[in-house]
């Protein structure tokens, strides 16, 4: 039995056996119908679209509880019915048809704020968005520029498609405390130190909004969409405009008794290094990102250059850096070292786009983690390139958040 189940049965006394759980003789409450409708989530979550036969057998309930849950789920649009693509056409019964998140009859919004560029993705619940319908915009200068921009680009997709819009994630760069429902500090994005765009764009919007800080959502991401699936303990890395870390354990994001956990990239390194945004001098940030090598290429070349473009140019050949990627580079596996010295993770995402600089990157970024970390650590934990994005991350924190409203896991919040 899964532990989150196991402890939502314990509620219901010592006595109650999973499979009398899901078929319903001894109990039959809103609870324990939210439960299986949760399960029945997850399992097309973690499986893709399945037929009512296979949702038997991948949420291991039986076929009235399947069919009571998936009817429920239909009826308030958290899934939809599809066919089955059939090579040979059927000559006995009704065709196949699949059941899916729903794409049509949900949509959600994924909002990433960063120190430049902000960025707008739609989705349905399983996290799908495509590039055409990407809105970027620069960062404004002001907060009450910003929430009003976003409420323009929301509004029109809330216009066309008012009885779909479920919702609205934000992944923020930030210390987010989850008991205030604000950002508490934004080293790199001061115009949100003290504010809390999730419950300012609910009011204009009358929507769900729920935010992030964005190494959390980048670990629901890879959770729920990418190379994370099934997995119920990994680290999550972000080493692009800031440094921060996600822990999954158990199955549940360990976010600190006020969602402040994961903020490495404040530890000081160097006390005579550079200023970071955070007000000290030489944090971990400044040496082990792609905002850091964005620096050090811009210092050589007597202009400001952009990760990105720093990037593609030292990838291109057009820019030199190879000693600057390689101080980038040993910070970050130090960082790297820690990371798994301190959590033992059986597995550790990392997520940058400096890793991308060259083919031979992430192998040297290896190399050296091998020379820094304790052996029977690293034993035990992979390492390997995130696939997500923070788009991602900011879809999957508002999806995890309607799952989770329908049974929330052990230990969260009600």
């Amino acid at each position: 039995m899964q532990p989150a189940v196991a402890d939502r049965l314990a509620a219901f006394g010592p006595q109650v056996s999973e499979r009398e759980l899901s078929l319903g003789k001894r109990f039959d409450t809103p609870m324990l119908r939210r439960m299986n409708e949760r399960r029945v989530l997850n399992a097309i979550l973690h499986h893709g679209p399945l037929s009512r036969t296979a949702l038997i057998r991948a949420a291991g309930m039986t076929g009235p509880t399947v069919t009571k849950a998936t009817e429920s789920l239909l009826k308030r649009g958290l899934l939809e019915e599809l066919d089955a693509a059939d090579p040979e056409p059927r000559k006995i019964g009704r065709p196949v048809r699949l059941l899916q998140l729903a794409t049509r009859s949900a949509t959600v919004f994924g909002v990433v704020l960063d120190t430049d560029r902000c960025t707008v993705v739609t989705a349905g619940l399983d996290g799908r968005h495509a590039e055409e319908g990407t809105i970027r915009f620069p960062t404004p200068a002001s907060y009450d520029e910003l929430l009003a921009t976003l409420e323009q680009i929301c509004r029109g997709t809330i216009a066309a498609q008012p009885d779909t819009v479920r919702g609205l994630g934000i992944s923020v760069p930030g210390l987010v405390n989850a008991k205030l429902e604000q950002i508490a500090f934004s080293p790199n994005l001061h115009i949100l130190d003290q504010r809390s765009p999730a419950r300012d764009l609910q009011s204009r919007l009358g929507i769900s909004c729920r935010m992030f800080q964005e190494s959390h959502g980048l670990c629901l991401g890879e959770s729920m969409f990418g190379a994370a699936k099934g997995l119920p303990d990994f680290a999550m890395l972000d080493v692009s405009t800031g440094l921060s870390l996600g822990v999954m354990s158990g199955g549940t994001l360990l976010t600190g008794s006020s969602g402040l956990a994961g903020e490495l990239g404040h530890m000081r390194i160097d006390p005579a290094g550079v200023l970071c945004g955070c007000g000290n001098r030489g944090c971990l940030e400044t040496l082990a990102t792609d905002s850091a090598l964005a620096r050090l290429v811009s210092e050589k070349l007597g202009r400001r250059v952009a990760a990105d473009d720093a990037i593609a140019g030292i990838r291109s050949g057009s820019i030199e850096a190879a000693a600057e990627l390689e101080k980038i580079i040993d910070y970050l596996a130090v960082t790297v070292a820690a990371v798994i010295n301190i959590f033992n993770p059986t597995t550790l995402f990392v997520h940058g786009a400096l890793l991308s600089a060259a083919d031979d990157v992430f192998a040297r970024l290896l190399d050296r983690v091998r020379h820094s970390v304790l052996s029977p650590a690293l034993a035990d934990c992979r390492i390997i390139r995130a696939r997500g994005s923070k788009r991602t991350g900011a879809l999957a924190g508002i999806i995890d958040h309607f799952i989770s409203s329908l049974v929330p896991r052990a230990g969260e919040r009600q």
